[in-house]
């Protein structure tokens, strides 16, 4: 192998510049001449990988970029380690990035920080990073497939991606490129959507059904929002985590670990998980649910609240003679109640919640039924300032959009949506959309994006609602299938960018498959991950704190901010910006070779300063994020928020907060086709029917397609269903609870020393071992103990990893957090590179299963795995 050997993407070919002069220089004078640089200096040695790095940072000088110490000084940047999207500064030091701290700017996470921010230090100094591009030699494609990858330049590995796409063209098949994201900035739309659709693609594949769309599915079909929400923890009084960790993995961590401890001091907190999380530690109440059943003990909470008179009457509306008459079993009458703003309560209560009593629940969820209705009962009292936090856990199974409502439809029967102490939607912000790409659309591209796109949304089975839209939404990995079934069509030419489905993705051998049939791949990355093993081109992505312009949009504490992303160190390598930079180059090898159309488009990412038309990728770079801000940073276009003096003052402090939340605004005036919230959702029967429409059948088809159980008017309402689980169930089977370190980038820090010497940091994890948690309960009974070497075999694929004996586990359920297992990335990541994994990656086990109604990924509750020993020298 000439260069994946061994160190592999440290080989010393990687250290070598190809032919072709290096841009550090000129990319360095252009943003000296733009008043815009904040590092200078070159890096010169590694950063030694200890722990001092992580000391506290001085605070003595919040104003940005003035000295904090002898030759160092404080940067704004942004951290993209998981979806907070944190401000932040960067001490830098002698040209080279030494700590890093909250940006005391920022109205959200403020000077905090989480082990995420700080593990980015080694990863923008890993040796183990792509230092140039990378071709690859041999043409067969598969896992265990050399690809034997050899440095070219730039411009030959830029000539050959548009020589490719030139083809497509020629053929007229633009349709048959394939462009995938996961992480990015808010320059996106460049590469994400503008560069395929002047090709002429439709598709645009992005990551987020593996990340949280189910979760957004019960808001939007009850309050109209499908985006993240913020949680008014700094004024709540009762807080409920479902499947949510805030203070570990979910989005606004440093928030929400700094205000935690306060939150403890005045109101009361329940989790319903069924591990020991982080957030469960730190709660009042745990209900240790079984996996799948959440929605049962939310509609028997609903029953509660409903037939104890606490619901809150000022957002939901009364009986009209104020006499309670939600009793056991009963119907009521519609005509009866007069509801204020809310839509739908006792069709709810008729259709599904008159007979699920706490008891009911209890049988199902395996939690007792007065700890259900204690917590329910807790919850209305503290009402309106009280939060139904929901996550991931309850959602992304493979019934889980009704999950998503049922816990989510709490919010409204309390009244805390919208309010103060309550769960709320995104602060208004004032970023701008680039220039219309409808002028540089031709006839092929303009047939090519009319096409199906890959991942088969909006077929029959596979509805994917998002925005209430038949295909509204991504089915991320589905797209394998397509790729695999030529559905509905065949993929020639693939690019992907800050993602690793080859990775990622349940079942994941199907990935590996479908990889391996595209004809030419492009991977955009800073490190040689097992998507790169399958590509023809590999180039090396700028890293996302440290090297790159970018800005990002994030919420909480009552305020939207839009940090921006900087360049603040040299560049470590040779390499360049995904979004921006490559897309420029891209456009201009394509001019060459007689279509200008995407370069005379971005040509008009005009500077809003000067008017200058950028000439080259660097000022194209620089343009793109100032044109996107410039209602953010321009005294004549303020329309609220932070005000700055103009582009210095806005790039130099890093940041902008929104004006503080309007609360309540939002009551009467909800994105529903009613206006209100809906208890029973007009707004979700019009989507179903509508898909229905579409393949002249009715909803129930839909409904029995998609598998779920619900019939008739149930399908509109927040209801429980009997969880679909992959596997026989016996006592040699255990449910598989997987879950997301605090360590975790986003499958991104597995080559960082600190994500193994702080394991522990995760309750129940071991330092330097990849484990999966049973009950001493289970361990006893299978003859396991700590530090057994064990597989983990479903139906599916099967994993190596090691025991560990923990209560934190609920008896029957073995739980295993997601990062591990990489065989490429790095020589930390895997055992061997290329070959034999550290670890085990719990997509080798999970089936490739969907909630289909969002369209989302079903990673929790939905597979049986059974547990055999193993040789410790096995590998």
């Amino acid at each position: 192998m000439q260069d994946f050997k061994d160190k592999t993407v440290s080989a010393k070919t990687f250290d070598t510049p190809a032919s072709g002069p290096s841009t550090k220089s000129s990319r360095k004078s252009f943003l000296k001449r733009a008043l815009m640089a904040g590092s200078g200096a070159t890096f010169g040695s590694m950063l030694a990988p200890g722990l001092s790095t992580l000391k506290a940072a001085d605070r003595s000088n919040g104003s940005g970029t003035q000295p904090a110490g002898q030759n160092g000084r404080w940067e704004a940047s942004t951290c993209l380690g998981c979806t907070s999207w944190c401000s932040v500064q960067v001490y830098v030091q002698d040209g080279r990035a030494t700590k890093v701290r909250g940006n005391p700017h920022s109205k959200v996470n403020g000077e905090n920080l989480c082990v995420r921010g700080h593990m980015s230090l080694q990863q923008v100094y890993d040796p183990d990073r792509l230092k140039q591009p990378m071709k690859r030699t041999n043409p067969r494609k598969g896992r265990g497939e050399d690809p034997g990858f050899v440095p070219i330049s730039w411009d030959e590995a830029i000539d050959t991606i548009a020589e490719k796409i030139m083809e497509l063209r020629r053929n007229e098949e633009t349709h048959k490129l394939l462009l995938t994201r996961g992480r990015y900035t808010y320059l996106r739309d460049i590469l994400y959507d503008r560069f395929p659709k002047i090709i002429g693609s439709p598709n645009n594949i992005s990551h987020s059904s593996i990340c949280a769309e189910a979760e957004k599915f019960g808001p939007y079909f009850t309050e109209g929002i499908w985006a993240y929400r913020q949680y008014d923890v700094r004024n709540a009084r009762y807080v409920i985590c479902w499947g949510a960790d805030p203070v570990a993995t979910n989005r606004q961590v440093p928030l929400y670990n700094n205000a935690w401890g306060e939150l403890l001091s005045r109101a009361k907190v329940a989790t319903v998980e069924p591990r020991l999380s982080a957030t469960a530690a730190k709660s009042d109440e745990w209900l240790p649910v079984k996996p799948g059943e959440d929605g049962a003990i939310a509609v028997a909470m609903a029953h509660v609240i409903l037939t104890k008179g606490l619901w809150n009457r000022e957002f939901v509306g009364d009986f009209n003679d104020g006499e309670n008459r939600f009793k056991l079993g009963e119907t009521v009458d519609e005509n009866s109640f007069n509801e204020n703003y809310a839509h739908g309560l006792v069709k709810w209560w008729n259709l599904e919640l008159k007979d699920r009593t706490p008891e009911w629940a209890a049988e199902r969820a395996g939690v007792p039924a007065e700890q259900i209705e204690r917590v329910a009962t807790g919850l209305a009292e503290a009402a309106p300032h009280a939060i139904c936090w929901v996550g991931g856990g309850p959602t992304m199974q493979v019934r889980g959009a009704y999950n998503s409502m049922a816990t989510h439809a709490l919010n409204g029967l309390v009244g805390s949506v919208d309010n103060v102490g309550g769960t709320l939607a995104s602060n208004p912000e004032y970023s701008r959309g680039f220039p219309s790409v409808d002028p540089h659309l031709d006839d092929i591209a303009r047939r090519g994006i009319a096409m199906q796109k890959i991942d088969q949304r909006g077929y029959l089975e596979f509805p994917s609602l998002n925005g209430g839209r038949s295909g509204g939404g991504v089915i991320t990995n589905r797209a394998a299938d397509g790729i695999l079934d030529e559905d509905p069509y065949d993929i020639k030419v693939a690019i992907a960018y800050f993602n690793n489905f080859g990775f990622s993705n349940p079942q994941i051998e199907r990935w590996e498959r479908a990889l391996s049939k595209i004809p030419f791949n492009v991977h955009i990355t800073t490190h040689a991950a097992e998507y790169s093993m399958f590509c023809d081109i590999v180039l090396p992505a700028t890293h996302g704190m440290f090297e790159r312009h970018g800005f990002m949009k994030s919420i909480g504490n009552g305020y939207r901010q839009l940090p921006v992303n900087r360049p603040v160190i040299d560049r470590v390598w040779d390499v360049k910006t995904d979004e921006s930079e490559i897309s420029w180059l891209i456009a201009e090898k394509l001019a060459e070779k007689g279509f200008p159309n995407m370069l005379d488009h971005f040509r008009e990412y005009r500077d809003p300063e000067t008017g200058a038309v950028p000439q080259n990728a660097e000022e194209f770079d620089l343009y793109a994020l100032k044109y996107a801000t410039r209602d953010l940073w321009d005294p004549a276009h303020y329309k609220g928020g932070d005000r700055f003096d103009g582009w210095e003052d806005f790039y130099r402090t890093g940041v902008w907060n929104s004006d503080p939340y309007n609360y309540r605004a939002r009551w009467g005036n909800m994105g529903t086709q009613t206006g209100q919230f809906e208890f029973y959702s007009q707004t979700l029967k019009t989507a179903l029917e509508n898909h229905a429409g579409i393949y002249n059948t009715g909803v129930d088809q839909i409904m029995e397609s998609a598998h779920y159980l619900a019939r008739g008017e149930q399908a509109f309402v927040p209801h429980y269903e009997e969880p679909f689980v992959h596997g026989e169930e016996n006592e040699n089977t255990f449910h598989l609870v997987d879950y997301k370190s605090r360590l975790n980038r986003e499958g991104r820090s597995q080559n960082c020393s600190w994500y193994y010497e702080m394991k522990d940091i995760d309750m129940g994890n071991v330092v330097g071992e990849d484990v999966a948690q049973f009950n001493p309960v289970d361990g006893e009974r299978l003859g396991l103990r700590n530090g057994d070497a064990i597989r983990l075999i479903s139906d599916t694929g099967e994993l190596e990893c090691t025991a560990n004996l923990w209560e934190g586990v609920r008896p029957g359920t073995v739980a295993k957090a997601y990062g591990q297992g990489h065989w490429a990335y790095g020589k930390l990541a895997s055992k061997e590179f290329g070959k034999t994994p550290r670890g085990g990656n719990n997509n080798q086990v999970l089936p490739a299963d969907y909630d289909r109604l969002s369209g989302s990924s079903a990673f929790y509750g939905v597979v049986r795995v059974r547990v055999e020993k193993r040789s410790p020298s096995v590998t």
